[in-house]
């Protein structure tokens, strides 16, 4: 049980870490994003010559920017849930849904995180098509999305059998 403790502690400071990083890097690519439209608003409307690359450029901030926050918002438990049912049982059997709830979306996230891989290595055949980019670095934010809430994943499912062990050390299950 000691070791769980352990695991579970770096992994929650490493995922409040990178999720500090991201929320951060988000901020700039939302900023980024803001900019570039106003670019293009600007050159569009005032001057009459609307560039060519400005919505390909903020559309690839605003894909980062998602991938950068979601794991955030999964560890708040952010994302939409209908939790009617978990409220209705006891605490102990609802722990034991959460734990199941939890591993199937663990198996989920392993799966989409190697199908964004994937799509990642075959980004390298394309460019974008409004300036000399491969896209397959847009497309890296899939795997760094789905892997980011990998790890906040399975630090649920630690936390949750830790609460399964000694229910008085933890509170309620959080982050659907």
């Amino acid at each position: 049980m000691m070791v769980l403790h352990w695991v579970h502690a770096r992994l929650e400071r490493f995922n409040r870490i990178l999720m500090t990083i991201s929320a951060n890097m988000a901020w700039v690519l939302v900023a980024l994003m803001v900019l570039t439209i106003l670019l293009q608003v600007f050159c569009r409307y005032v001057l009459n010559n609307a560039l060519p690359w400005p919505e390909e450029v903020a559309r690839a901030f605003m894909i980062w920017m998602m991938a950068l926050v979601a794991a955030q918002a999964y560890h708040n438990g952010s994302f939409v849930a209908i939790d009617m049912l978990h409220e209705m049982m006891p605490p102990a059997i609802a722990r034991l849904l959460k734990l199941l709830l939890l591993a199937i979306a663990a198996l989920v996230l392993l799966r989409l995180f190697t199908l964004g891989l994937e799509f990642f290595d075959r980004g390298f055949r394309t460019r974008a098509a409004s300036f000399k980019l491969s896209r397959a670095w847009i497309y890296l934010a899939m795997p760094v999305c789905f892997g980011t809430m990998l790890l906040v994943n399975i630090e649920l499912i630690l936390k949750n059998l830790l609460g399964l062990a000694s229910p008085s050390l933890t509170q309620a299950p959080t982050g659907d």
